[in-house]
C-alpha cells in the first residue's frame, strides 16, 4: 500500500528537518575542532612534538574535509526542502486554477438569476419564452466557459 502524496510530503519535511538540525549539531562540533587542532600545531606553543606534526596534519585535513562536507551536505538539504516547496506552490497554483474555473462557471447562472431576481422586466418578461431564453443563455455561456478551461488546461 502506497502512502497518500500529503503524507509523503509530510515525510520529507520532518525528515527534511531533523536531518538539518543534526547537520547544524555536526557543523557546531566541526568548526571550532578546526582552531583546535590548528592550535596544537603551531610551533610556537610546542604542544605537540614534532614526531606527531604529520600525524596532527593528518587530523587537521580529515576535520577540513568534515567541515566541508558539512556544508555541502546542508546545501543539498536545503535544495530539497527548496525544491519541497517548489512542487507543494505547483500543486497549488493547479488547484486554485481549478477552483477559480468552477467559480467563473459557477457565477454566470448566479449573476443572471440574481439580475432579473430584482423585479426588473427583461425581454420577454412575464412570458414563457424570457424564462426559456434566459435559461438557454445560462446554458450556453457556462458550456462556453467549461469548454474554454477544459481547452487551456485549467479543468
Amino acid at each position: 500500500m502506497t502512502p497518500k502524496p500529503g503524507r509523503q510530503i509530510q515525510t520529507v519535511q520532518r525528515q527534511s528537518y531533523a536531518l538539518r538540525k543534526s547537520l547544524v549539531r555536526l557543523r557546531r562540533v566541526v568548526l571550532p575542532m578546526r582552531e583546535v587542532v590548528n592550535a596544537l600545531m603551531r610551533p610556537d606553543l610546542d604542544v605537540v612534538d614534532g614526531s606527531l606534526l604529520p600525524y596532527c596534519r593528518g587530523v587537521y585535513d580529515h576535520v577540513l574535509r568534515a567541515g566541508e562536507w558539512t556544508e555541502s551536505l546542508r546545501d543539498l538539504v536545503a535544495s530539497v526542502m527548496e525544491t519541497n516547496l517548489s512542487v507543494q506552490a505547483n500543486r497549488m497554483n493547479l488547484i486554485t486554477k481549478k477552483v477559480t474555473s468552477w467559480a467563473a462557471i459557477i457565477a454566470v447562472p448566479t449573476a443572471i438569476t440574481g439580475f432579473y431576481g430584482q423585479n426588473l422586466p427583461y425581454p420577454g418578461f412575464g412570458h414563457q419564452s424570457g424564462f426559456i431564453v434566459s435559461s438557454a443563455v445560462i446554458v450556453v455561456v457556462s458550456l462556453t466557459l467549461y469548454f474554454a478551461f477544459k481547452h487551456w488546461d485549467w479543468l
